[in-house]
């Protein structure tokens, strides 16, 4: 319903905006110059999707691999002893408790289609112990800002994307995006342990924030002892390795399983064939939309606004032209990948903006998407402070994306 609202304000805003410019500045050629726009963002959003289908096969090959290896439950096992402590009003042993490790390990794996049904599962097991009905628990509400938090260790679709836009090393926000995600989730993981008591100072928690932390420090510390020629080299190279040792790790647990792995494979890039094309109406609406809101002026109009109160408060403006990727991030995930997408296309993928945009689409979810789904699926009505919570993990994605970008890229 937010989408539907958005995508029909686009456009009453951009006719709005476009019979003011024909009578304020005469300017006949508006309407004309909109319609052009259209049609080509109707044409691009198509090729952009065409062009996807091999990457997106590559990735999901290797992930439907990953998956049959049992690299998900590998992860769940390693995060058991946190997840413990961080949802203590799970009884032990429950399976509430299994379902959240399996959706949360698939969210930090891109596993959209494991993680969704595993993270309605969760919520339904979570339901039947919840004494009043209608009314968000503490691990429901827990489990939302994890969720909210965008934890992704492979953020495979936004370096799908920018290899599609022509970037010259789509992995090279790998380390960044990361930064930038891990800083989200801690700043939601800390609020919600405040505001439902959890001894954050337990050993198992002090070291996981802690371990957090000083890598954050340690990134940090080395990329300030570079010069900023150095930083994009060796950051990229870092981030190819790292997905190559992934890809290996992958087959790795697949042979060990005694799958066939070439099968799994097959399977896998089928999958991503069929997302390929199934995304092409919802990228083509998005970005006509959008190409409509910017030829119109709109968008240069909120820009320039924001660019002008920023440079009032003495602040950089190089990251304003990405912000609407980081407002529309909580209110839809396709309103955001068309705004990374404009992005791109407008500045260049491999430009400040372009990167920061692909950060800021990566380092949180869907927020209003998550709550009404999963509270949705289980009549959740009383939700307490569970928006407080997930957009203070936006709030703290966005800031965190600024900073390692001009850290990485400025």
């Amino acid at each position: 319903m937010v989408l539907n609202y958005i995508w029909i304000a686009f456009f009453v805003i951009a006719f709005v905006v476009g019979v003011a410019k024909v009578l304020f500045t005469g300017d006949l050629g508006v309407f004309t110059d909109m319609m052009n726009a259209t049609f080509s963002a109707a044409k691009t959003g198509f090729e952009i999707s065409l062009g996807l289908t091999g990457i997106l096969s590559l990735w999901l090959g290797f992930m439907k691999i990953g998956e049959r290896g049992g690299v998900v439950n590998f992860l769940a096992r390693v995060g058991s002893p946190l997840f413990v402590r961080l949802f203590p009003g799970i009884p032990k042993g429950h399976p509430a408790t299994g379902s959240i490790f399996m959706n949360i390990a698939a969210n930090m794996l891109n596993l959209d289609n494991a993680a969704t049904p595993l993270g309605l599962k969760a919520m339904q097991q979570m339901q039947e112990l919840n004494k009043n009905k209608d009314t968000a628990t503490d691990p429901m509400i827990m489990f939302i800002v994890l969720n909210a938090s965008g934890l992704t260790l492979i953020p495979i679709t936004i370096m799908v994307y920018r290899a599609q836009m022509g970037s010259a090393n789509p992995a090279d926000i790998f380390v960044p995006l990361m930064i930038a995600t891990f800083i989200s989730t801690l700043a939601g993981v800390l609020y919600v342990c405040i505001r439902q008591k959890i001894n954050i100072f337990d050993k198992v928690l002090f070291g996981f924030f802690g371990g957090i932390i000083a890598f954050i420090a340690f990134v940090v510390w080395w990329v300030k002892s570079l010069p900023q020629e150095q930083v994009s080299l060796y950051s990229s190279l870092l981030a190819n390795c790292l997905l190559f040792c992934i890809i290996i790790a992958f087959i790795i647990a697949g042979v060990r399983k005694k799958i066939n792995v070439y099968d799994a494979f097959i399977e896998g890039a089928k999958d991503g064939f069929k997302t390929a094309i199934m995304i092409i109406p919802y990228l083509v609406a998005m970005l006509v939309a959008i190409a409509l809101f910017r030829t119109s002026g709109a968008m240069t109009f909120v820009i320039d606004g924001m660019a002008y109160v920023v440079s009032i408060c003495g602040l950089p403006t190089d990251w304003v032209d990405a912000f609407p990727t980081a407002i529309m991030k909580p209110l839809s995930g396709s309103g955001a990948r068309g705004m990374m997408l404009d992005a791109m296309q407008t500045h260049g993928a491999d430009s400040f903006v372009g990167r920061l945009a692909s950060i800021f689409q990566g380092s949180t979810d869907t927020t209003f998407y998550l709550i009404a789904v999963y509270f949705g699926a289980v009549n959740i009505r009383k939700i307490r402070y569970t928006v407080t919570g997930a957009l203070l993990t936006d709030l703290a994605g966005v800031l965190a994306a600024i900073f390692v970008c001009y850290l990485f890229f400025g």
